[in-house]
């Protein structure tokens, strides 16, 4: 046990795949403070950015997923993948590691790849209730891979699978705020009932027509609301109210920092149907309505939607409906508070705490042990 323990973590490409793999290092870390953790992210992708700002080092690799509709343009991915199979051997080489982790994303083919083709023990970490490509292909040749969501063996090696839950920002849990505390703090109505829509940190474009579309009801409405349009619909949606005229039970944000505050000031949250913001809502117990993206591999959010609606853990309103119907049925929850504490109670059976720390624990036992 004097070794040091070196640790490798691959993949990411979308915030539901970073924000497991940070916690998943920072569990690590507090278990094992000189544990040393790498990064493998792909070059241009968001976590070229958040990984470090989380106080960790990552390598970039030139990576690319496959393009379905211009099957041309995948010339130049398989150049990608092969140049970036390179760097992820040099990569091992130098940083030695005694086990690797993949999240999903891109970059975790090459490096797992490498990892186990070299007798390094892998884990997978598969946050969605519909397995992405990479962890699929890659599934034959780990050692564990962690779940959140039950049935997951028709992707998988039942053998292999371990429900752990996902790991979710410590920010959300840490909260403890009342709901009239969290409302003051961010600037509203500590009396009020209060709806928040978030839509990722890029925004949601049908969320926010939804809204766009109805500032009439939203103004005659008797709760608040608060609207994280995303930072590239923000000018839009904001012109949009200025031109309206005001709308003062309306807060409009392009990005909230403090999420745990946001989600205690909310009696319901409208939202898409990502994996790691469901695990989110699993564990503080929050209604929801989830408008699960239609642009994703597999359709995977309806998916993660529906494995909580069929539990009468979520509403669950289409996408190319949420327009003409998400803010009628949002007032119309809202103002049910007996529906609203069905859902919380029935949300909050389907959380899975300390995810973090359990995967960081099977991640050291294959480290040390190789199992």
């Amino acid at each position: 046990m004097d070794k040091e323990l070196r640790v490798i973590i691959s993949g990411g490409g979308t915030g539901g795949h970073i924000f497991p793999a940070v916690s998943i290092a920072n569990a690590i870390k507090a278990k094992h403070p000189d544990a040393k953790i790498l990064f493998v992210g792909a070059l241009g992708r968001m976590e070229m950015q958040r990984v470090p700002a989380a106080g960790y080092e990552i390598k970039g690799l030139p990576i690319a997923g496959f393009d379905r509709k211009n099957l041309l343009k995948n010339i130049s991915v398989l150049y990608k993948i092969w140049k970036s199979q390179r760097m992820a051997k040099a990569i091992i080489k130098e940083f030695r590691p005694m086990v690797a982790v993949g999240v999903g994303g891109y970059a975790s083919g090459p490096t797992l790849n490498v990892c186990a083709g070299r007798g390094i023990p892998c884990l997978l970490q598969e946050q969605n209730s519909y397995a992405g490509v990479t962890n699929k292909l890659l599934a034959k040749k780990v050692a564990k891979i962690c779940v959140a969501y039950e049935g997951m063996e028709k992707f998988f090696p039942a053998e292999k699978i371990i429900m752990t839950g996902n790991p979710v920002r410590q920010n959300v849990l840490t909260s403890t705020m009342t709901p009239q505390e969290a409302r003051r703090a961010m600037g509203l109505d500590p009396d009020k009932k209060t709806i928040l829509l978030v839509g990722g940190s890029l925004g949601a474009r049908t969320i926010n027509e939804s809204m766009r579309q109805h500032l009439d009801k939203v103004k005659s409405a008797d709760v608040q609301f608060v609207w994280q349009t995303g930072k590239y619909y923000n000018a839009e949606m904001n012109k949009a109210v200025e031109e309206f005229g005001g709308i003062g039970n309306l807060k409009v944000l392009d990005f909230i920092s403090d999420m745990g505050t946001a989600y205690q000031a909310a009696d319901l949250v409208i939202s898409r149907a990502g994996a790691s913001s469901i695990s989110e809502f699993c564990l503080i117990g929050k209604p929801v309505i989830l408008v699960p993206s239609p642009n994703v591999a597999e359709d995977h959010q309806t998916k993660n939607a529906m494995a909580l609606v069929n539990k009468d853990a979520a509403i669950y309103v289409k996408d190319a409906e949420a327009p003409d119907t998400l803010l009628d049925t949002a007032l119309d929850v809202v103002a049910d508070t007996n529906k609203l504490n069905a859902l919380s109670e029935n949300i909050k059976k389907l959380g899975l705490k300390n995810s973090a720390e359990v995967i960081a624990d099977h991640v050291v036992s294959l480290a040390w042990n190789g199992k």
